[in-house]
């Protein structure tokens, strides 16, 4: 989970398969203890098909996303120098969900509960028309939907 360093650029191969390349900064779980600030990983990161169509439709800049996916390791000779060998591990990404908004954008105001549901359904259509597996696929009947903060047990 992290956020995203640059909008998705959206790519189709030659055969027209979409794929979709982008970088997750991902916050460390302890600061440094020289700054006092979390470090971050940059995660690269590759989608193919539906999944990189839906990402890149959705997500932009600064968007936190939460991505599940396999480790590839590759490597190729620099262009410039013969002898150079460059080595990459990228996410294969199987999966996405939408993890918040920007930077808090709603400023800790959660929206009116008409309005959340309204926007929750048309991205769980969005994803499902993508062939993105979603929170629907699953069976919840057991768990009851908190629509404000207020309704929390604890």
């Amino acid at each position: 989970m992290g956020r995203l360093t640059a909008d998705p650029e959206l790519r189709q191969t030659q055969s027209g398969i979409a794929s979709c390349r982008f970088i997750v900064a991902a916050n460390r779980k302890y600061k440094n203890e020289q700054t006092g600030e979390y470090d971050a990983d940059f995660i690269t990161c590759v989608a193919w098909r539906q999944t990189a169509e839906f990402i890149s439709r959705y997500f932009s800049k600064g968007k936190m996303i939460a991505l599940e996916g396999t480790l590839r390791t590759g490597s190729y000779q620099d262009r410039n120098h013969d002898d150079v060998t460059h080595y990459t591990t990228d996410v294969m990404v199987d999966n996405v969900e939408f993890c918040g908004d920007k930077g808090g954008s709603n400023s800790g105001q959660a929206p009116a509960a008409q309005t959340q549901q309204k926007s929750a359904q048309s991205v769980v259509n969005a994803a499902a028309a993508a062939g993105v597996q979603t929170s629907q696929d699953y069976d919840l009947s057991e768990f009851e939907e908190i629509i404000s903060d207020g309704d929390v047990p604890f």
